[in-house]
């Protein structure tokens, strides 16, 4: 089980002069990222006595508490904050998700009780309609039956109009009769006196009730007036429902333009983050191109340490080859034996540990390797914002290989100088010792320096064009992450005026359907009222017409009264002369 441990070195006291290396294990790996606190415990570990103390390793436990391996923490502790770094930046965008989400939904709510109100005020309005045309068709019907109590009137006016003129007729012709006997002399008798006396009573018994008429015209026209003044708080509503649907109208028409025109922006700002984005990926790709050769000079780069490692491993393995490194030969040679063979056994150890540590080093590039290329294959998968947080993970992923690779190149080379010093140091023990030695021929060795000389002074060059194609990928990032930004701001600004578009087509599609239903209610209320009006207009013309007709009946009764009245008086000074009433 690996865990995160402290290295605690305890000096030892006088008479023993050693010291004692034990590990504080501070917190266990439980998963990959996920790493819990451990309860302070203390085991024994020699193997760290090279490292200082209070430094913190990572530590391999078997089971029984025995330290398997020993590997520092610096650079695993950074790729654990870095990833923790992540982590809380993928948390972050999750939870403004989330809010915007929530922000969403409380928006939603607020719209849809704010329409529910509507809808409430909206059936309360066509209850109150339903009420009012319930009263219009009462006062409808009211008027039907002033009406027919008009005609029935006007029936009655035209019928005593009738009569009256027919007993005219008729008084005419009794009076021409009597003009035409006096012209021939003739007198009238009792009998005859008796008969124009009864005809002029039933005359003017005739006469038509002219005050009875004028009380009903005088009912009926106070009728007509009750229902106008009833029906004209009707026309006053119905005014000011056509002022706001007329207003509302212009409101309407305000908007559709103002709609329209944010249309027109809205597009041209997608057209150009379209232009933006097609620039975005061409600098991409030049990115990626740059990024491939980057690739290949690493290549090239790790074939050329792999190559040098190999001419030290043949310096190294090979006692007729030599790396340029001399030693003090005669210093060796009086060295005593048992001081020289502590020297190689020292010598051993250390390259022992920095050969271990090595392993360790290159385990962990072989590591960051397989997270590069996991990480590559996900960038040729992911699309969106998705794929510049990977090229940034990427980016620092390569940032430490080639840091752990260049500190790698310096310590493989001093284990290899190391190899070679001990075996230099083993032939003099040897050959002191009196024993033979294999390829100790050192006068015939091969001196490898300008191969590695040369090596190196290419693989500096190739490291200036590494360096400087990264600076360019580094500037042209910069440059992409700027362009990212005012994408990024544009796209913003779009969806907030793609947002405010739709709020404004809403508030538009109300609008006219508020629009639409104001005009039906005036087109309704026009439909009720006008027949009503027009029906009254009717019977207050009937009215004035029968009122006018009246005026003249009440002339020609007093007309007649008179005339009646001069026949009378004939008749009688008629009656009155003697001489008249001889046959």
């Amino acid at each position: 089980m690996l865990y995160l441990a402290e290295v605690q070195k305890q000096k030892g006291g006088l008479l023993s002069g050693s010291s004692k290396t034990e590990l504080k294990l501070l917190a266990c790996q439980r998963t990959d990222q996920n790493w819990s606190p451990v309860s302070e415990e203390i085991i024994p570990a020699e193997e760290a006595s090279k490292l200082n103390d209070g430094a913190l390793v990572l530590v391999e436990v078997n089971p029984n508490r025995q330290v398997q391996r020993i590997q520092e923490a610096g650079r695993p502790l950074v790729n654990i904050l870095q990833n923790f770094s992540r982590q809380l930046e993928k948390y972050k965008l999750k939870e403004d998700e989330i809010d915007q989400w929530k922000e969403s939904l409380t928006f939603q709510a607020q719209e849809l009780n704010r329409r529910e109100m509507d809808m409430e005020v909206r059936l309360e309005q066509l209850h109150n309609m339903e009420e009012e045309f319930q009263r219009l068709e009462t006062q409808q019907q009211e008027v039907e039956t002033s009406r027919e109590t008009i005609e029935q009137l006007q029936a009655e006016i035209d019928r005593n109009r009738q009569e009256l003129e027919g007993a005219w007729e008729h008084l005419r012709g009794e009076q021409r009769r009597l003009e035409e006997r006096l012209q021939e002399g003739g007198v009238l008798d009792a009998a005859q006196s008796r008969k124009m006396s009864d005809l002029l009573d039933r005359l003017s018994s005739r006469v038509a009730p002219i005050e009875i008429l004028r009380e009903h015209l005088h009912t009926t026209l106070e009728i007509v007036e009750k229902q106008q003044a009833t029906l004209n708080p009707h026309w006053e509503k119905f005014q000011e429902q056509k002022t706001t649907a007329e207003q509302q109208q212009k409101e309407v028409e305000q908007l559709m333009q103002t709609v329209s025109d944010r249309q027109n922006e809205r597009q041209q700002a997608q057209q150009t983050l379209e232009q933006q984005t097609a620039q975005l990926k061409v600098n991409t790709a030049a990115i990626a191109s740059k990024q491939e050769l980057i690739q290949i000079l690493k290549q090239q780069l790790q074939s050329q340490d792999e190559l040098y490692q190999q001419i030290y491993s043949i310096a190294a393995t090979s006692g007729g080859a030599s790396l340029g490194q001399k030693i003090d030969v005669q210093a060796l040679e009086n060295m005593p034996l048992g001081e020289l063979q502590k020297t190689i056994q020292d010598l051993s150890e250390k390259l022992e540990i920095d050969s271990s540590f090595v392993h360790d080093q290159e385990q962990e590039l072989k590591y960051k390797q397989e997270t590069i290329d996991e990480l590559q294959g996900k960038i040729n998968q992911a699309s969106g914002q998705d794929v510049s947080n990977l090229q940034a993970e990427l980016a620092d992923e390569q940032d430490l290989y080639q840091m752990l690779n260049e500190t790698l190149v310096g310590q493989r080379r001093n284990l290899l100088m190391r190899q070679k010093l001990i075996k230099q140091h083993q032939n003099i023990l040897l050959r002191r010792q009196g024993q033979a030695i294999a390829n100790a021929d050192e006068e015939n060795s091969i001196d490898l320096s300008p191969i590695i000389s040369q090596l190196e002074q290419q693989r500096q060059q190739q490291s200036q064009e590494l360096q400087r194609l990264e600076r360019e990928i580094e500037q042209m990032r910069a440059a992409i992450e700027l362009d990212q930004g005012m994408i990024d701001n544009q796209t913003h600004n779009i969806q907030e005026q793609q947002q405010e578009l739709k709020k404004m087509e809403e508030n538009l599609l109300s609008l006219q359907m508020a629009n639409t239903e104001c005009w039906g209610r005036v087109n309704l209320y026009q439909e009720a009222l006008q027949p009503i009006q027009d029906c009254l207009d009717e019977m207050r013309h009937k009215l004035q017409s029968i009122g006018e007709s009246l005026g003249q009946i009440q002339e020609t009764s007093d007309h007649q009264l008179q005339t009646i009245t001069e026949i009378r008086h004939t008749i009688g000074s008629l009656l009155s002369q003697p001489e008249l009433l001889a046959s």
